[in-house]
């Protein structure tokens, strides 16, 4: 929750910069153009932090500027308004890429984003990345979150990775800009989207919850008054249909962790693609057993479809927030990574 700033002495200079250019507005952004990429980067990470900043402050930092000031009293710093101000003299894509890093860790360097990045998720994107280029990885991050890292890491390829860092030679300036290049398109990037949360992701999540019938009726509902929020939530939503983004290895750990009577209750009511894909990762005698256990079960109320197939998509979150998996902002065209 963002705080209310009082007291200009517990300002930083970002901070300070960032209300003076809230308080200025998209009239004055030539102000910006004299700021290099580093300087925007803080500056508006600074202003997305904010919150509300009393009139006092704002009056205190712009002296000159306070009968201008005084019909405008406070002001408020955030996510929103920093973009739209961005967005009126950068490009949409740049914009799009600050905000997004923005939103992920912290850190100037991408490897300082990294230090700040969960262990066990960190681990889960490099292990299956090539062991040199994991190498180079660990090898710029602080040595005490490398080893947690190596412990998260199976055995055999993190004994290879310390192979190859026992062996590394310096790192050509080129490579290492493409894996740092590949870091923020692959890692950072689906990162920054899981962390972003707005009151239309929690209902999102609210009508995941509900049963088929449920959801419908408030979707239809929500149409007929606000078109454009229904849409959002039901672009947000993370459906059963949805696990057909997980890869194999994906879908194993998500075998291993669902109870083998829901997965026949939840499958009952997939389509014939997602059953196949599940199917498809089993071994022959237990994809046998289970198309035995479905025929078995003869009609099944949708009404239990729904919880079941509810209660596979809650395991896959829980996975992600141990960090096993990392969920995509869900809705988008983005797979789960591993």
């Amino acid at each position: 929750m963002k705080t209310s700033v009082n007291d200009v002495k517990k300002l930083a200079g970002p901070e300070k910069a960032a209300i003076v250019l809230l308080a200025l507005g998209e009239e004055h952004t030539a102000i910006w153009e004299a700021l290099d990429d580093e300087e925007i980067k803080e500056v508006s990470q600074a202003m997305a932090g904010l919150g509300t900043v009393s009139a006092s402050v704002v009056e205190e930092l712009l002296v000159e500027f306070v009968s201008g000031m005084s019909s405008t009293g406070a002001i408020m710093g955030s996510y929103e308004q920093t973009q739209r101000l961005l967005a009126s003299f950068m490009p949409q894509e740049k914009v799009d890429q600050l905000m997004e890093e923005i939103r992920g860790p912290a850190g100037r360097t991408m490897w300082d984003k990294l230090g700040n990045v969960n262990e066990a998720v960190l681990a889960n994107y490099l292990k299956n990345e090539y062991p040199q280029t994991v190498a180079v990885v660990l090898s710029k991050v602080k040595s005490d979150h490398a080893a947690r890292v190596l412990a998260s890491l199976p055995e055999d390829f993190a004994l290879e990775c310390v192979t190859r860092m026992l062996r590394m030679e310096p790192v050509q300036r080129e490579i290492l800009d493409k894996i740092e290049q590949t870091l923020r398109t692959e890692f950072m990037s689906n990162l920054a989207r899981t962390s972003k949360r707005d009151s239309h992701e929690m209902m999102a999540e609210i009508f995941n919850n509900f049963d088929r019938q449920t959801e419908a009726r408030f979707i239809a509902a929500l149409e007929e008054r606000n078109r454009e929020a229904a849409e959002r939530i039901r672009a947000l939503m993370f459906v059963f249909e949805d696990l057909s983004k997980l890869d194999p290895g994906g879908v194993q750990t998500l075998l291993r962790a669902t109870g083998k009577e829901q997965l026949a209750l939840a499958l009952k009511g997939a389509s014939d693609k997602l059953r196949e894909m599940f199917f498809s990762n089993m071994s022959e005698r237990a994809s046998k057993i289970m198309r035995e256990d479905m025929e078995s079960m003869g009609p099944v109320r949708l009404k239990d479809v729904d919880q079941a197939q509810v209660a596979m998509v809650q395991v896959a979150k829980d996975l992600a927030a141990k960090g096993e998996i990392m969920l995509a902002g869900a809705g988008a065209e983005d797979e789960l990574i591993y």
